[in-house]
């Protein structure tokens, strides 16, 4: 599909195709899992809650599969109330039934026998055409560390990240498949070079977060550098969804269920901010656009809001010394060694 010709919410057909989307209960996560099964693909829906995994999954049955609609809901082809008039609004179009399919993984990417549980269930369900690595913590809790001991939100957002893409690395391979990384343009907002991965020294919540997305983008560089050099048939990259908040995105119960306030605080944001459901677009095309290439940065077009466009990545991501300096350093902490010499096996094994 040539890329003036792309629309998110007329995507190419997906019936056939697998794919594991990391904390799809909520926000982009739960919005990219509602284009893909529309769009015909066989979803695994991943969370660390199982009430709330059990809320998306119902909510793609209704919204998506044809169940019945709950009322103050959009559908496929009803945009909501929020939404009205501006174009390109509301969730992807569909002219037949669609023929995707769902289920449900419990996975907390914080916790590495959770990601290792998950990714042996993954391992037998079949091969993989897309690894959509979303989940993350914005907002830093309280909590600084996890049980064993890392950072929070550098183990939720890259070293859970960077062990599950290792285990499922061979699922991607017999296909040929794609991983995406969740980015940020907050990684552009001064120097947060991950020096001090775990912030031991110096520690603010929004350092946290923000060299989190430093470390994520790097290591999806960095990931595509090392299949490439091991002749693994798997395409690494990243996408950001530019500023994409809950009171511009339509409701959806048991996903998302902004205050009034919250809505009209978020409203006031709409030159500068679009939806979850539009920041989904940028990362949906990332992950299935067959233009699309290992190693390249995705966001909007107008960085904080627009349609899903490439763009290029800061000198500091690019730096193949840190990406080096950080695989490392993921290794160790989370004793994960990506299997690139079986994936490039299995993949010969099946042609």
């Amino acid at each position: 599909m040539a890329r003036n010709a792309w629309d998110p919410r007329r995507l190419p057909d997906l019936t056939g195709r697998r794919y594991l989307v990391t904390g799809s209960t909520r926000g982009l996560g739960y919005f990219a899992t509602e284009q893909l099964v529309r769009a015909g693909a066989h979803v695994i829906l991943t969370g660390r809650n199982p009430n709330r995994l059990a809320a998306a999954h119902a909510a793609i049955e209704r919204r998506v599969l044809g169940a019945s609609r709950l009322p103050g809901e959009g559908t496929a082809a009803e945009p909501s109330a929020q939404d009205a008039g501006e174009p390109g609004h509301g969730v992807a179009e569909t002219r037949h039934r669609p023929t995707g399919s769902v289920e449900t993984l419990l996975l907390d990417t914080s916790n590495f026998g959770s990601i290792r549980a998950a990714a042996a269930t993954a391992r037998t369900r079949g091969p993989l055409h897309g690894l959509l690595l979303n989940a993350g913590i914005v907002h830093a809790p309280r909590q600084r560390q996890t049980a064993g001991g890392h950072e929070l939100v550098f183990a939720t957002n890259v070293l859970g990240h960077f062990s599950l893409a290792g285990e499922l690395l061979q699922n991607l391979a017999v296909v040929g498949g794609r991983m995406v990384w969740l980015g940020s343009m907050s990684t552009v907002m001064g120097d947060y070079e991950p020096v001090d991965p775990e912030l031991v020294h110096d520690y603010s919540p929004w350092r946290a977060y923000v060299q989190s997305k430093v470390a994520t983008t790097v290591l999806g560089i960095e990931a595509d550098r090392r299949l490439r050099a091991a002749g693994v048939p798997v395409a690494s990259l990243v996408a950001h969804p530019g500023y994409a908040i809950s009171g511009r995105t339509p409701g959806v119960r048991g996903v998302n269920e902004p205050s009034r306030l919250t809505r009209f605080v978020d409203n006031l944001q709409t030159p500068i901010a679009q939806s979850k459901e539009h920041g989904a677009y940028t990362l949906v095309r990332a992950l299935v656009d067959a233009e699309v290439e290992g190693g390249q940065l995705w966001g909007p077009r107008f960085v904080l809001h627009g349609t899903p466009h490439r763009a290029k990545p800061a000198r500091l991501v690019r730096d193949p010394e840190l990406g080096a300096r950080l695989w490392e350093y993921c290794e160790n902490a989370t004793r994960v060694r990506w299997p690139f010499e079986k994936a490039a096996r299995a993949r010969r094994r099946l042609r």
